[in-house]
């Protein structure tokens, strides 16, 4: 299948990135992001970024075939290239079609994404793959290797040609260990769930709290991206960290004034989310209830 790169595509993402996050198998086709930076929109949308001498792919789809679907593109956006795969956070879309790509990838993450991954990555493919048919013969007899290196806050890969992506950690948001990548001279974001299009956030189990999601994006707003690529929403600009803060600062605030009050977080939960779905009306708000209970329990 032919690869299209036309940004002209960009203009009907957002449709369509809503139906792909839905298709647990990946294309072939891609979209350009920005001048180094392609996107496999699906579950979850991967991040590919080309240099002159080396290429990172960013995440892996649902199991070894959506692996190896990846990396075929990558490589024919540069033949040549060396190959690199980091991995957002450590649940099986993102991470669990490692085994997929060919012998000497080099594989990264930070180093507290991979205690996650070591404590409880085989739990998440036995529960990805409990979900359906499709999903178990995905993940079937799946073996997660260690990664070739870990970092603890960021590690700068030169990918030739003046390109460089920066691996971040800035704390605990979505999960504990969320890797970030920004890429220069790109000024392109690859957010995976720490900075989603008009998603609501969710802290997965043990992962971040309201405040130190906020204090990530405190962060993350200094490296002044011109675009972004979450994992699971479609392509916007810059000013998509500033959406992801307002909205979770909103949401702390509104949590704490009815705690304040006496209010249960139950009650608090079924208040709010009644609340934003009017409040942020553009927003597919479902229940806020859980984030709210992470407000109160913090």
């Amino acid at each position: 299948m032919q690869i299209r790169t036309s940004l002209l595509a960009l203009l009907v993402l957002t449709g369509a990135a809503a139906s792909a996050q839905n298709q647990p198998i990946l294309g072939e086709d891609t979209v350009k992001v920005s001048e180094h930076v392609w996107a496999i929109m699906g579950f979850p949308n991967i991040g590919i970024v080309v240099g002159k001498n080396a290429t990172l792919v960013v995440d892996t789809g649902l199991g070894p075939r959506n692996g190896a679907t990846v990396a075929r593109v990558a490589k024919r956006l540069a033949p040549g290239n060396k190959l690199y795969l980091t991995t957002t956070h450590f649940h099986p879309e993102h991470a669990g079609g490692e085994p997929g790509f060919p012998p000497g990838t080099i594989l990264i993450r930070d180093k507290v994404q991979q205690e996650e991954m070591e404590k409880h990555g085989q739990e998440m493919l036995d529960l990805f793959a409990s979900r359906n048919e499709l999903q178990k013969e995905l993940l079937a007899n799946v073996k997660l290797r260690p990664p070739d290196e870990t970092f603890d806050k960021e590690r700068k890969l030169d990918l030739g040609g003046g390109v460089t992506a920066r691996l971040l950690w800035y704390g605990g948001a979505h999960t504990k260990g969320d890797e970030l990548i920004f890429v220069e001279p790109d000024r392109t974001l690859i957010s995976g769930d720490v900075v989603q299009n008009k998603v609501t956030p969710n802290i997965f189990r043990e992962g971040g709290t309201p405040a130190s999601w906020i204090a990530v994006l405190d962060q993350v707003e200094k490296l002044g991206a011109l675009h972004v690529l979450p994992d699971h929403s479609a392509i916007g600009d810059g000013s998509l960290v500033a959406q992801e803060r307002t909205f979770i600062s909103d949401l702390q605030s509104r949590a704490l004034a009815l705690k304040g009050q006496g209010i249960s977080a139950a009650d608090a939960g079924k208040q709010i989310t009644a609340e934003f779905q009017k409040k942020y009306a553009d927003w597919p708000i479902r229940d806020l209830s859980n984030f709210v209970k992470s407000v109160y329990a913090e």
